[in-house]
């Protein structure tokens, strides 16, 4: 089972609390190294806890950036109010957890446990540790215990010259239990079919993509209170940044539209503590400690996804329904209307 190495750390603590807090600290350097193995239980758990989450978020990120492949007519404006609907899968729903894990933190009952992610359901166990003379006691975070996850956003576009497309996509901060999500960014479509009279006579459309997102997902985390204060990280965010190449076709039949894509993404996961810092920052800078050991679970994920999709024009509106598919499922409907 994984072991976690604190060393390092308790080097930097350790300076780091000389620094700053010299002639009022009485610690021993004995409880620093306490200090630096909950750390290292609090960085094991936030990678297990909320990994799934972001992992999540890159599909609801990529879905509908491309509503269709035809070419726009120059300065047309589209509008339209989408509504994402995410399936949480079952098995990145918990995780499970041995004492063995641990450097500091052990279960208060039992050797195992299974424990939500940050996608997962409001069971929750123990974990205790001693600080000093002081004994840490704590639950485990509850996860969103969502199995179906809903938010609207909005996106626009802007026909260009030469059949090419400006897409932005925005999402105000949405709160959807113990979690908040939000998602932004741009992307720029490029029609290939008007090189191919053909395709256009038969009402084949082509187009390809290249987008950036930006996706931010907050859960609350650990509310850890000892003898020397409250940690303060009782808030842990995802950040992804995904870039993102597509390649779309579809077919017209009538008022109907329907459209096939395959989508490859390049996504870098951070991830950071927040929320109002704890008392203990009085004498050791610990968010800014934890932010930065964070930095050794920073990931890249690269993802195919595909994507299946059918609309139905109304004058100049469009309804849409989009099925994303791969390591997760990702629907999105959307409503658009055309101004010309």
């Amino acid at each position: 089972m994984r072991k976690l190495t604190h060393k390092p750390f308790i080097k930097t603590i350790v300076i780091a609390a000389i620094l700053l807090c010299t002639g009022r600290v009485g610690a021993q350097t004995e409880e620093l190294e306490q200090v630096g193995r909950l750390i290292s239980d609090a960085l094991f758990f936030s990678d297990q806890y909320i990994t799934p989450a972001t992992d999540a978020a890159v599909y609801q990120a990529a879905s509908g950036w491309i509503t269709s492949p035809k070419k726009p007519e120059l300065w047309d404006v589209t509008l339209a109010l989408h509504t994402n609907i995410f399936f949480t899968p079952q098995r990145d729903r918990k995780f499970t957890i041995y004492n063995s894990d641990f450097t500091f933190f052990q279960l208060e009952e039992g050797t195992s446990a299974t424990v939500p992610t940050a996608l997962g359901n409001k069971d929750q166990v123990y974990l205790s540790g001693q600080l000093g003379d002081s004994e840490i006691r704590l639950e485990t975070p509850q996860g969103m215990n969502m199995q179906v996850v809903a938010y609207p956003y909005l996106q626009g576009s802007l026909g260009l010259l030469y059949g090419t497309e400006l897409v932005i996509k925005y999402s105000p901060q949405v709160n959807l239990k113990k979690s908040d999500y939000q998602v932004y960014g741009f992307g720029l479509k490029h029609n290939v079919s008007q090189y191919f009279k053909s395709l256009f006579d038969k009402k084949i459309h082509l187009a390809v993509l290249g987008a950036w997102s930006k996706e931010d997902v907050s859960f609350e985390f650990l509310n850890v209170k000892t003898d020397y204060g409250t940690l303060g990280i009782n808030q842990i965010n995802g950040l992804v940044d995904t870039y993102q190449l597509q390649a779309s076709g579809s077919k017209e039949f009538g008022n109907f539209e329907v459209m096939g894509s395959f989508m490859y993404s390049v996504s870098d996961v951070k991830y950071k503590v927040g929320g109002e810092t704890g008392t203990i920052e009085e004498t050791i800078p610990l968010q800014q400690i934890l932010n930065s050991r964070l930095k050794s679970i920073y990931k890249t994920r690269i993802n195919y996804i595909g994507e299946a999709a059918i609309k139905y024009n109304i004058g100049k509106f469009n309804v849409q329904t989009i099925l994303a598919f791969g390591k997760f499922l990702n629907t999105n409907v959307s409503l658009q209307y055309l101004f010309n």
